[in-house]
């Protein structure tokens, strides 16, 4: 049996973050232990996608604190955060649709200084995804919806986040590559190497890859315990339509 390592590399205390004169998220508390899936669930509109901005800088929180292992991130700028280990997967994917497979790696590691590494880094993509080996030069914007997602998450891993945060990842694919990306959060978490924090609505995915959980009501965190102890009729109330 593998003992996982429990200490959070990602901490969040009392984050409070909103738009304009609305609140969106309300003393949120979370951790997300290293080498570990934490999933967050919940409805459309309750503050999922807003956490992860807030997470990656993209967002300014009101009040409370973001800590990446020992360093606090609160009020860092986006590609310092990158530079720091932190990979994020946006909902719709967000590929650049007029570059190529290949490019699109490439601007994976724009965040970094120096080129040492890159070439062995971007093969190491086309093994974890033989898909996108097939035509490297080929536009992004004319690959099939699960080739997209499969290469926005390539975009992330090239650089070897040791966060990495994944929005709604099954969102509109074909269920051959949802197992596929299923495989590889499996084979990730195995080797420990990537700490993963998971907004998903496909709850059976879910609670089948992650070790934790957190439910979303309302801007703020209703229910929370590990996959196999929480009660999924419960969590598919939370979570349904």
């Amino acid at each position: 049996m593998i003992m996982r390592r429990t200490e959070p590399l990602l901490s969040i205390k009392d984050l409070s973050v909103g738009y304009g004169q609305s609140m969106v998220l309300t003393n949120i508390a979370l951790d997300v232990p290293e080498g570990q899936v934490v999933c967050l669930m919940g409805r459309n509109g309750v503050g999922k996608t807003t956490l992860l901005k807030a997470i990656m800088g993209l967002l300014n929180p009101r009040s409370g604190r973001i800590h990446l292992g020992q360093s606090d991130l609160t009020r860092w700028a986006p590609h310092r955060r990158a530079r720091a280990g932190c990979g994020y997967v946006p909902q719709g994917r967000h590929i650049f649709p007029y570059l190529t497979v290949n490019e699109n790696l490439l601007m994976g590691l724009e965040a970094f200084d120096g080129k040492k590494g890159r070439s062995e880094a971007v093969d190491e993509m086309y093994e974890l995804f033989p898909a996108l080996k097939i035509n490297p030069k080929k536009a992004a914007g004319t690959l099939s919806g699960g080739q997209q997602q499969q290469l926005a998450l390539a975009r992330a891993l090239v650089r070897r986040p040791t966060l990495l945060l994944l929005d709604e990842p099954t969102e509109g694919i074909q269920p051959s590559i949802v197992q596929e990306i299923e495989e590889l959060l499996h084979t990730l978490r195995e080797k420990q190497d990537t700490t993963i924090l998971l907004v998903e609505q496909f709850l059976d995915f879910a609670l089948g890859i992650a070790d934790y959980c957190y439910v979303m009501e309302k801007g703020a965190i209703v229910l929370e315990g590990t996959a196999r102890d929480l009660d999924h009729n419960l969590v598919r109330e939370y979570v349904a339509v």
